[in-house]
């Protein structure tokens, strides 16, 4: 198995195969400090954590992360909690991508299988036969082949995998939002104890966590906000104003990092080429506001995991030739959810869709049908739909 891309989907694909006896060799063109120090998303579903865990990769999660039964609803005036056990039977965690891709590439190369950094030029080859290969130069700089049974495109968006892929009359769905999220890491306990989504008149605020101390805030910006207009004060000011609640302070502390990130929804499809298969943002990229995209990338390399065990020990074609179909499901359910938190809370439009927004709010809030729809699709749907 060559496997193109050394993100989360790429090292637990790897790890999943590893541990049915399948051998694989995991390329990335990024350093290793690169890659651990890349600041991604922060919520686990249920299936991801249980994953994990069964992969052998839950010590330090399960020390460290924070299990959250719930989130917050709120618009001026009101919090109301949503409480997933109660809804759904479910909870998520807290615990950074960051520290998950950590936990992978240790795993990796603790006697996992063979993980190269710092390579270039990688060319997937003819993919449409039994015996594809990966050429790519190493950080030596010498050229090299890698014969595969099958090839997995984790890559990312702009890898070399989909354009292989999409040569081969694939199509491309994508829906670009008018607003960003600028996004802080701050040394500063939560003040509250689930995250909370906030609604307001002067755009959308998350309030997140990573830590017992430290704290992961956004704001809904518009997409063309240069980082260096927003001093710390500005940003805690715009916090402040937003999460504005009757008995509730905002707790403040010095901010680590800070960047704008733009908002957009993007599917590829198919997710397979002959023996090339697509995983994770290689195939699809979702906002960031219904927490789907490392997610996402969890349930595609465990659909797909099960099916190369299928292909390579039994000598059975029918999960990969029904991969695609059966992660796209999953992939159009999430992006739907992902779309419609990101359309309820981001204030866009004139008052007449403000009003809109505000009506589906207090309907979530008053009708437990309609919660526990959102806490379904928020805790993590069955893997395979």
């Amino acid at each position: 198995m060559g496997i193109i891309g050394a993100g989360p989907a790429g090292l637990l694909l790897s790890r999943l195969l590893h541990l049915q006896g399948i051998d694989s060799v995991v390329l990335e063109n990024r350093s290793r400090d690169y890659v651990e120090a890349r600041i991604r998303a922060g919520i686990l579903e249920q299936h991801t954590v249980d994953t994990l865990t069964a992969a052998g990769l839950g010590d330090r999660l399960q020390r460290e992360g924070l299990e959250h039964r719930g989130i917050y609803l709120q618009y001026p005036g009101t919090r109301h909690k949503l409480d997933f056990p109660e809804l759904c039977g479910r909870t998520v965690w807290v615990y950074g991508q960051t520290e998950v891709t950590k936990d992978l590439i240790a795993a990796q190369l603790d006697g996992g299988p063979p993980l190269l950094f710092e390579v270039s030029d990688v060319r997937p080859e003819d993919v449409d036969g039994d015996s594809p290969r990966i050429r790519f130069t190493d950080a030596d700089g010498v050229e090299q082949v890698l014969e595969c049974d099958v090839i997995a495109g984790t890559d990312g968006f702009h890898g070399p995998s989909r354009a292989v892929v999409q040569g081969a009359a694939g199509r491309v769905w994508e829906r670009t939002y008018p607003y960003a999220w600028l996004g802080i890491l701050a040394d500063a306990a939560p003040a509250t104890d689930e995250l909370i989504y906030a609604w307001h008149p002067e755009g959308f605020a998350l309030y997140s966590m990573r830590s017992p101390s430290v704290s992961r805030l956004y704001l809904q910006v518009d997409p063309a906000e240069k980082i260096e207009d927003w001093s710390d004060d500005r940003i805690w000011e715009n916090l402040a104003t937003r999460f504005a609640l009757e008995g509730w302070e905002l707790t403040t502390g010095t901010i680590t990092e800070k960047s704008v990130l733009p908002m957009r929804s993007f599917v590829s499809t198919p997710m397979r080429r002959g023996r090339l298969f697509l995983a994770g943002d290689a195939a699809h990229i979702v906002p960031p506001t219904g927490a789907k995209g490392l997610n996402l990338a969890v349930a595609d390399v465990t659909l797909l995991a099960q099916a190369l065990v299928r292909l390579l020990h039994e000598k059975q074609t029918d999960l990969v030739d029904t991969y695609s179909d059966r992660a796209l499901a999953r992939v159009w359910r999430c992006t739907h959810f992902s779309w419609f938190m990101t359309s309820m809370l981001h204030r866009s439009g004139d008052d007449f869709d403000a009003e809109l927004q505000l009506s589906q709010l207090r309907r979530i809030a008053a009708s437990e049908p309609a919660a526990r729809e959102l806490a379904e699709n928020y805790t993590g749907l069955p893997l395979d739909l």
